[in-house]
């Protein structure tokens, strides 16, 4: 194996990462719009999340993506680390959510130091950004047009002056190695493919990603485990062809991830 060229993508499905993801069809919309080239390199996608007139709470569960996201809503408006558990929101009434998901390592520039550091935190866009930051989420939350509120982000981003960081494209690639190669399940293999040692490749992580890589395997073959339940595939199956050494094994990790073991998960989606 070799690392996927700079610039890769991860794999974008609606329901990776989403538990139960077609639950929601008919309480709320979701869309994705791609960043402009001038901030391609550090950006993955914008995402937005509209409900209107919700006659009871909808509650979204999501098991997150080694990336870091920041998200402007009435209710909140902050930049979230690498969140290892999984985390929901609940929505009511109206409204809208407008994210910006980084590319893994995308968000080093920004931030100037370890990305390990906001992991599994939220940290306030006022407080890490100071009066720019407190304007840019008065302006966007003011802005009805999702595009004209992403193109303030944007915006808000270019001024900032991220530096390009070639160490952050190649993250990117082995991330994406990590999502697509479904036969990658062990961290030695993925140093292998990258030409680094294992202790080299976890610091790298760490640093640019926020969680080592034995971490991010995990979460991608996790992910797969949800989406290849829902196609109908057996446990047994499953197991092996994610590395897992047997079926109880997944059903611990996939619980702990999901919060449900896969047997009721298969239910809950069917």
């Amino acid at each position: 194996m070799v690392p996927r060229p700079p610039g890769a993508r991860l794999v974008e499905t609606r329901q990776r990462g989403w538990v139960d993801p077609y639950a929601g069809l008919d309480a709320f919309d979701f869309a994705r719009q791609a960043p402009s080239p001038e901030i391609s390199a550090y950006v993955e996608h914008f995402w937005v999340v509209t409900w209107t007139g919700l006659a009871e709470p909808y509650e979204q569960r999501i098991v997150s993506h080694p990336t870091v996201n920041m998200t402007i809503t009435q209710d909140f408006h902050r930049v979230a680390g690498v969140i290892k558990g999984g985390f929901a929101y609940t929505m009511r009434g109206s409204g809208r959510v407008l994210g910006t998901r980084f590319r893994p390592g995308g968000f080093r520039p920004f931030l100037g130091r370890p990305v390990s550091e906001l992991t599994g935190r939220f940290a306030e866009i006022g407080e890490m950004y100071g009066a720019a930051g407190a304007t840019l989420v008065e302006q966007v939350l003011a802005e009805p047009d999702a595009k004209a509120a992403i193109t303030l982000i944007e915006r808000f981003l270019r001024d900032l002056g991220p530096e390009p960081d070639p160490v952050a494209e190649e993250v990117a690639a082995l991330v994406a190695m990590a999502e697509t190669d479904v036969s990658l399940t062990r961290v030695d293999e993925l140093a292998a493919a990258s030409g680094r040692s294992v202790r080299s490749l976890q610091r790298l992580f760490r640093d640019y990603v926020g969680v080592g890589p034995k971490w991010v395997i995990r979460r991608f073959r996790l992910h797969e485990a949800a989406d290849r339940i829902h196609q109908g595939l057996d446990l047994a199956t499953l197991a092996t062809e994610l590395g897992y050494t047997d079926q109880a094994h997944l059903t611990r990790d996939f619980t702990a991830a999901i919060g449900l073991p896969p047997a009721t998960y298969a239910r809950l989606i069917r």
